[in-house]
């Protein structure tokens, strides 16, 4: 792929993907800090049994750990010791206040990078701050009111189009959903194109790598899941880049492309008037893609499961949206602030089951919080998903209650209670982009079915990468 280069500098040198290699290297960088007495205390001795119930349940233990231990602990997982940071002031320390201690690219999101390349998720640095300067235009007002009718009206379509006659896997049906608005508001495509078909289906099957078992996504050579996944990154490299190359020809974006996220990305331009190398718009694009049409998926999915098992909200949202919307879909500026319940409703999912759990560092110094010394090298996590849990924090932490999230009793909490999204100079770039897409998918659902889940259905939860429902969510969708 070629293109312009921009004088925003350079990621740095992509580390290596988990191997031997890098497992030595953690365990050498374990040695050491434990040396120097500096790995937190924990449940740190070798345990199979342990490691495997970590991956299924990681909730349990590292709730326990809390109880135990307080807010840093190191829990050991398959090879080496990790360390979690968890509370309202740990997760401030880590994502604003201590946040130079710690590598992104360094830590468990450099993973990603072979398939998302250097993109906000996997970027430190100058790098990562000036990239982000470059793409907030994306995020503009006027580009998320262009997306909302996107929105709106696929989520209505797609609603309307559900045979309420046969259940419905809601998770796959909102996963369908997600892709075929991020392939009009992110690539401008017409997501029923064969183009568009491909580009998700390869990103899909691509993604597919980090919900293998890790042992093996160790595994490297013809024929292997880690190869394969390389080859879905050439072919998006293929299609992404045949599209920036052919808008770049005509100029740029420019309002022949439409109001795409794409477009903007093309035509984004530094201080010195440089634009982003194609290969740096296919990493930023791809990473939007991931963070947009995961995130999305997962939160819709678990908002229509406590739903169903809260049918007296159900009838609450539904009032709201007749009263404010009568027998029509929902305006842009109502999606952004004028169903103030549907917005309890979704944020107390974040806060139950946030997509993104997990926070994956690596400490490039050494560092105290609260009297525990933490040694350089450490491998380093908060999770939203164990803090949002507290019960010293919120009361009745495991209940589905959005009216905790009354502006007076939101106003009590302390810094960095509910950080679904981060906080600090790092924020999610595009929540006002996914808040929007949430609401608009969740109020065609709401508007047209009473949810009901089948009789033995039991919520077991994946995190591959992101939270979701392990097997899909199958419901039955009931005309309101």
């Amino acid at each position: 792929m070629s293109g312009p280069v921009t004088k925003i500098g350079s990621p740095g040198s992509r580390p290596p993907y988990p191997a031997p290699l890098a497992i030595l290297a953690d365990m050498k960088d374990e040695v050491i800090a434990t040396v120097r007495s500096s790995v937190p205390p924990g449940e740190n001795w070798p345990d199979l049994r342990k490691t495997w119930g970590f991956r299924r349940d990681p909730l349990t233990p590292l709730l326990d750990c809390y109880e135990r231990y307080g807010p840093v602990f190191s829990i050991r997982v398959l090879f080496g010791a990790n360390v979690f940071m968890i509370g309202p002031e740990a997760n401030h320390f880590m994502l604003v206040s201590g946040r130079e201690n710690f590598s992104w690219r360094k830590g468990r999101m450099g993973d990603l990078i072979p398939l998302l390349g250097d993109g906000l998720l996997t970027t430190d640095g100058q790098f990562h701050d000036t990239s982000r300067a470059l793409i907030m235009p994306a995020f503009h007002r006027e580009r998320v009111v262009a997306a909302a009718e996107v929105m709106a009206a696929e989520a209505a379509g797609a609603a309307d189009a559900i045979d309420a006659a046969e259940p419905l896997d809601v998770y796959h049906w909102t996963r369908d959903l997600a892709m075929r608005i991020a392939m009009q508001a992110l690539f401008g495509f017409d997501p029923d194109s064969n183009r568009a078909e491909e580009m998700a289906a390869t990103f899909e099957r691509g993604l597919g790598f980090y919900g293998r078992e890790y042992p093996m996504q160790l595994i490297w050579g013809p024929f292997t899941p880690a190869s394969r996944m390389h080859a879905d990154r050439r072919r998006l490299e293929e299609l992404v880049g045949a599209e920036i190359a052919r808008r770049r020809e005509r100029g740029g974006g420019g309002e022949a492309d439409g109001a795409d996220i794409l477009s903007s990305l093309i035509d984004a331009t530094d201080e010195d008037g440089e634009r982003l190398a194609e290969s740096h718009v296919l990493d930023h694009v791809l990473t939007l893609l991931f963070a947009g049409h995961d995130t999305t998926t997962s939160t819709v999915s678990f908002l229509a499961y406590e739903l169903a098992r809260h049918p007296e909200w159900v009838k609450r949202l539904r009032a709201e949206l007749d009263e404010v919307c009568g027998d029509r879909e929902p305006t842009t500026e109502e999606l952004f602030s004028g169903l103030p319940l549907l917005t309890r409703a979704v944020d107390e999912t974040l806060r139950l089951y946030p997509p993104a759990w997990i926070g994956a560092r690596r400490c490039v110094r050494d560092y105290e919080f609260e009297g525990v010394k933490v040694g350089a090298g450490l491998p380093v996590a908060y999770s939203s998903w164990v803090s949002h849990r507290l019960p010293d924090v919120f009361e009745n932490p495991h209940d589905f209650e959005p009216d905790r999230f009354e502006p007076e009793a939101r106003a009590k909490w302390p810094r960095g209670a509910y950080v679904p999204f981060g906080m600090g100079p790092r924020v999610c770039i595009g929540k006002r982009f996914g808040y929007t897409e949430v609401h608009a998918i969740a109020a065609a659902l709401i508007r047209r079915f009473d949810l009901e889940l089948p009789d033995d259905y039991k919520l077991t939860i994946q995190q591959a990468p992101t939270l979701s429902p392990r097997g899909g969510l199958p419901m039955r969708l009931t005309p309101a």
